[in-house]
């Protein structure tokens, strides 16, 4: 059955009315890489009648009346990615391609698609059920916060939506326990993972520096941040609240993180992997071609780059599915309509995470003083890709399976750090694992500008490439890297960009054309020094790059402007 999207499906199923209704900015794809997706199977599973609309019309009331109104409560989120990042180039460009619009065109998703959406929904229903906002957008603008587009501090994305709740970060568990709440005419307000607001801040919470504050002071801001930040962690965080005008932001701390057992039970859910028949109606999604034959092996991302967003969405602690789990979604993918023998990805935020967490971390919870994989791999990660190397051959045994790859983007750092069975990995994944192209993210190679970034030196790339080499050379594969630069990032100038030029030719033989100008994107570190213009770690002032002109010059030297026709990663 896929997910309901019209009343012609809600008529078949004989609900007399939903209990649920998500609003998403994407379109319909029933797959575990698609966020809307996922919670609507959740609730499903949990017996909740629910339905989504997706990129509904702004200038009427036919989509979003489409269902009327729902028992407990209205679902809204923007989609996959932040509205402002997936209509805007760094350079602030308007972005002409969304591949999660049918047709290709990016004329459906409105800016700050969030706001949007709960406007659309208060216009057309008065006094209505609450308006839980989710997703990528609203979890990482959930407190105050840096917009680059606007160029200021904003309010949390609850006030300016002027929603009921937002549920931040992966929010299977507080959706379920919002639902159960609002089904039994319980207080929602304790719920782990959820924020809202109240007149009065909350006694046992950290405050935070407010709104007003951090718009004024930027030295607040950063206080502020560094607070928010070092309470992401489940098994660590406290409550937060923030005066904004009148009334307080309320962070509630989160959730668990979902154990082995519930991570597979939720990429086992019934998903068909198909765009939406009435969302395919009105053209191709090419979304669904990257992730329909894709399988993800674990959630979280440990590496802590100052430029990513994953810490205060989906976690630093990095949860791994069974083996058994796997292997039985990769049997379910062979029986999809449209297979042809190959798994596009097997992976995650980081491919080669899989299987490997720090035993005290996950006992006690992050370390607020120091990073597992920065500056140099921790002695407590037990780095040991051994059970990775296992997974992929025992996929690789499937019947009907020709390929598995690894798509999602390799830590050669962690790769060099493993002794035992580093190689090992290389070997396998060179020999049968790589679709013409390995995929690393070294971002940089000048010192001062990976120390800023949180990423590590290129001692352990040259290495791995050498590798790499070598071990495609013995399967008789002619297959290369494929490396991913970044322009602009704060402490970054025209000089170094020339330097890391000079790196990529002399060092990687190559002149890389995926360079990505930096964009600040609300909770990262390095949106924090782009704003600030400092170092949060050291106090010291860093360059900042803001100009466009400047920025886009960065790009141009490493991808000269004649072959760069504006793709983004």
């Amino acid at each position: 059955m896929q997910i309901p999207a019209t009343r012609e499906e809600i008529a078949s199923l004989k609900w007399g009315s939903l209990d649920v209704i998500i609003v998403t900015g994407d379109a319909l794809i029933d797959s575990p890489f698609i966020g809307a997706a996922v919670i609507a199977r959740v609730l499903l599973k949990a017996g909740y009648r629910v339905a989504i609309i997706s990129q509904p019309d702004l200038n009427s009331g036919n989509d979003i009346t489409r269902f009327g109104e729902p028992k407990l409560f209205w679902g809204v989120t923007a989609g996959a990615v932040d509205s402002m990042v997936a209509n805007y180039t760094a350079l602030q460009k308007k972005i002409q391609v969304d591949d999660m619009t049918p047709g290709g065109d990016n004329d459906k998703r409105p800016d700050r698609a969030t706001i949007a959406y709960t406007n659309l929904i208060k216009k057309y229903f008065k006094n209505t059920k609450p308006v839980i906002l989710g997703g990528l957008e609203a979890s990482l603008r959930r407190v105050a916060h840096y917009d680059y587009w606007s160029d200021k501090i904003r309010r949390s994305i609850l006030f300016d939506a002027k929603a009921d709740a937002l549920i931040y970060g992966m929010g299977e568990k507080a959706v379920l326990e919002t639902a159960a709440c609002l089904k039994n005419g319980e207080s929602l307000w304790d719920v782990k993972g959820l924020c809202f607001a109240d007149r009065d801040a909350r006694p046992g919470y950290i405050e935070l520096p407010s709104y007003e504050e951090c718009a004024r002071d930027k030295a607040k801001f950063a206080e502020m941040f560094k607070a928010f930040y070092d309470n992401t962690d489940p098994l660590t965080a406290k409550g937060l609240c923030q005066k904004q005008d009148t009334r307080y932001l309320i962070q509630n701390p989160p959730p668990p993180n979902l154990t082995q057992s519930e991570l597979d039970a939720l990429y086992e859910l019934p998903f068909t992997r198909e765009a939406h028949p009435a969302d395919l109606a009105k053209g191709e999604v090419r979304a669904q071609d990257t992730i329909k034959f894709s399988i993800t092996t674990h959630r979280g991302c440990y590496g802590e780059c100052n430029f990513c967003a994953i810490t205060a969405h989906q976690g630093a602690t990095v949860i791994s599915r069974s083996e058994d789990s796997i292997v039985r979604e990769a049997e379910n993918v062979t029986r999809v309509n449209g297979y042809k023998g190959y798994i596009t990805d097997l992976g995650g935020p980081t491919a080669n995470m899989y299987g490997i967490e720090c035993a005290q971390k996950q006992k006690g919870g992050r370390c607020k003083e120091k990073r597992c994989l920065f500056p140099a791999a921790c002695v407590n990660m037990k780095i040991d890709h051994s059970r990775q190397v296992e997974l992929l051959k025992r996929v690789s045994k499937i019947k009907g399976l020709k390929k598995v790859f690894v798509a999602s983007g390799i830590r050669y750092d962690m790769v060099m750090a493993d002794g035992k069975h580093g190689r090992d990995y290389i070997s396998a994944v060179a020999a049968s694992h790589v679709s013409g192209q390995l995929k690393v993210a070294p971002e940089h190679c000048e010192h001062a500008v990976l120390k800023l970034m949180g990423k590590t030196g290129t001692g352990s790339l040259k290495e791995f490439k050498k590798i790499f080499d070598s071990e495609s050379g013995k399967a008789g594969r002619g297959q290369f890297m494929t490396y991913y630069f970044m322009a602009a990032h704060p402490g970054c100038t025209e000089m170094d960009m020339k330097k890391a030029r000079d790196f990529a030719e002399k060092e990687l033989k190559t002149r890389p054309e995926q360079v990505q100008v930096f964009t600040p994107t609300p909770s990262t570190y390095s949106t924090l020094m782009y704003y600030t213009g400092t170092d949060p770690f050291t106090g010291k002032q860093v360059f900042v790059e803001k100009g466009l002109r400047g920025k886009s010059i960065q790009k141009e030297v490493l991808v000269p402007k004649r072959s760069n026709p504006g793709s983004r990663r």
